[in-house]
């Protein structure tokens, strides 16, 4: 096999209370991508479809991802990659974790496997840095081995994967503005309370319980989010206003998706995520900022094939 077309998926990061930990994939969108063995040596971006991206293989979220790899394997060919871009940047459902992953799973899989799925996340972690300026893997690890993820440490990388509850759809509105993850980091304080730190471990521990345990009412107890929602949410218009309404429809909760500006809500079953897509829809639509919303179950495969 010298090509393989690959789908890359969005996630979700934080999950309300997981900041910098919890993470889950999506299935309704994401990037295709198409990495080629080449004979000649080295790491090309030789197309980029969507969006303004740079060609330039060290200013390129995939190729920075992409030549961490290649460096360590060490093959005797190089690698051609497209970029056929879904996920808007700075949207806050992991663009630029989606074209870190891609790059390194399509090379890995035309290498025969040489590395494992956690040694794949270290790859893309050099990456998303570039476009976060910190190495965090949120976003990273469902997007690789799929539904909930909760990174333990990043030294050494260590990551869990949760089990998800078969009924639960996510409902996902993005604000059609900009956050850079950078900026919306910038914003947080860097010392918090110890009232407030247990609260949070506490929302983080029945969160992971709740998964485990399909148990939907406590999932529902355990997104809360208020350490980092507090400063994150001013960033974005009218979030309080959609949080209410999606609560209001049935949502089991409602937070900002990384660093947003979309917004994220959990719930049983598809007739109720489509009742939160109608109200949080309604919201914006009475606004003057464009918006594209989107249901979506939680895709526990993470990164595939296409062809």
């Amino acid at each position: 096999m010298t090509e393989i077309k690959i789908f890359s998926p969005a996630t979700v990061a934080n999950v309300a209370c997981g900041f910098d930990v919890l993470g889950f994939c999506l299935d309704s969108q994401g990037d295709e991508m198409i990495i080629r063995k080449t004979k000649e040596k080295g790491i090309k971006i030789t197309h980029i479809e969507g969006f303004d991206l740079p060609y330039e293989t060290e200013k390129n979220v995939a190729g920075v991802s992409a030549l961490a790899m290649y460096k360590n394997a060490k093959p005797d060919c190089g690698f051609e990659i497209e970029i056929y871009k879904r996920i808007k940047p700075g949207s806050g459902i992991g663009s630029s974790a989606a074209s870190a992953v891609g790059s390194v799973f399509g090379m890995n899989e035309l290498l025969g496997k040489p590395y494992n799925k956690t040694q794949l996340t270290c790859f893309a972690m050099k990456g998303e840095a570039l476009a976060s300026k910190s190495e965090h893997a949120d976003n990273l690890a469902p997007a690789i081995f799929g539904g909930f993820t909760l990174v333990k440490s990043t030294l050494p990388l260590d990551i869990i994967q949760i089990p998800t509850p078969q009924d639960l759809y996510a409902t996902i509105i993005h604000p059609q503005i900009e956050i850079k993850t950078s900026d919306a980091r910038e914003i947080l304080p860097k010392n918090i309370s110890l009232k407030d730190a247990i609260s949070q471990w506490a929302n983080v521990g029945s969160l992971v319980h709740a998964l485990h345990t399909s148990d939907y009412k406590l999932i529902h107890r355990s997104l809360q989010d208020i350490i980092i929602e507090p400063y994150r949410k001013q960033l974005i218009p009218f979030f309080d206003d959609v949080k209410f309404a999606a609560i209001k429809a049935g949502a089991l909760g409602c937070a900002i998706s990384g660093s947003g500006p979309s917004i994220f809500t959990l719930s049983k079953g598809k007739e109720i995520a489509q009742n939160i897509k109608d109200v949080m829809s309604l919201v914006y639509s009475k606004t003057n900022i464009d918006f594209d919303i989107h249901i979506s179950k939680i895709n526990t495969r993470g990164v595939k094939i296409l062809s």
